[in-house]
């Protein structure tokens, strides 16, 4: 499989804010939808994405205006250039985003503003990718050295990244071979033993694959948790979870299909 993340998935209660708000801050644009029933699935991106950048999926439901945050899901985080930081968040200010945490109350390395359901979006300085891009997702794990060999065994993802302070860990993870572009997988472990909420307001990540049955049986051999497999899911993706329980879907992605979505 390539193991690229394709997307991090997150639900919100109002489709046209959401989409408002990220059209308006972070210039992202729709690449494709797909009505269901009941529900609604959107792609955005910023306007000229890498072939390997992650996509950011919103999922609104019809009756899902009541959504529990929770908190083993952290953040997804977004570029802006080295020296754009402190402009970057004055600019989602003059907008009307709500000051949440700036760069100088985050050592001028990082900034934090939230979206209208209050997912929390990082604001991080990279001298690569689309300005707004997605650099990383962070989800909270309960034991490091289990998310570390789930991510390892499963993915054959590498350990990228590290900081480790008096009370807690962050591990960055993503394939061997993948792109600066791409999306990584942030793990953060807290020293105290805490256990988490998942909550309903985010959904899932998704690992692209290159042969979905092949894959999956691949996954299977490794003992991934048999959660949704390509069967029940009419051979057009597939569901896996880690050891805490974040869901992960399996995606097969035709670069050159005029849709996003398989089906």
């Amino acid at each position: 499989m390539t193991g690229i993340i394709d997307h991090t998935m997150i639900r919100v209660s109002d489709l046209e804010e959401s989409l408002d708000w990220y059209g308006t801050n972070l210039g992202y644009e729709e690449k494709d939808r797909y009505e269901g029933d009941g529900f609604t699935i959107v792609y955005l991106g910023p306007e000229n994405m890498h072939e390997d950048g992650a996509y950011l999926e919103l999922t609104h439901n019809e009756d899902g205006d009541d959504l529990e945050i929770g908190d083993a899901w952290g953040h997804i985080a977004v570029r802006v250039p080295e020296d754009e930081l402190q402009s970057s968040y004055e600019e989602l200010m003059d907008n009307g985003v709500d000051d949440y945490r700036d760069p100088e109350s985050c050592g001028n390395r990082y900034a934090f503003v939230k979206d209208p359901d209050g997912h929390e979006i990082e604001i991080v300085k990279r001298d690569y990718g689309e300005k707004w891009s997605i650099d990383h997702t962070m989800i909270r794990v309960e034991d490091a050295d289990e998310a570390l060999g789930y991510w390892v065994r499963k993915f054959d993802y590498v350990d990228v990244g590290r900081w480790e302070a008096d009370t807690f860990a962050n591990f960055f993870v993503e394939p061997e071979d993948a792109p600066k572009e791409a999306m990584s997988l942030e793990l953060t472990y807290n020293y105290d033993g805490r256990e988490y909420t998942m909550g309903d307001a985010w959904g899932h990540l998704c690992v692209r694959v290159d042969d979905l049955e092949a894959d999956w049986e691949n996954l299977m051999l490794r003992e991934a948790p048999d959660y949704r497999d390509p069967e029940s899911c009419d051979t057009l993706y597939a569901f896996t979870k880690d050891q805490d329980g974040h869901e992960i879907e399996l995606l097969e992605r035709d670069p050159d299909a005029a849709s996003l979505f398989p089906f």
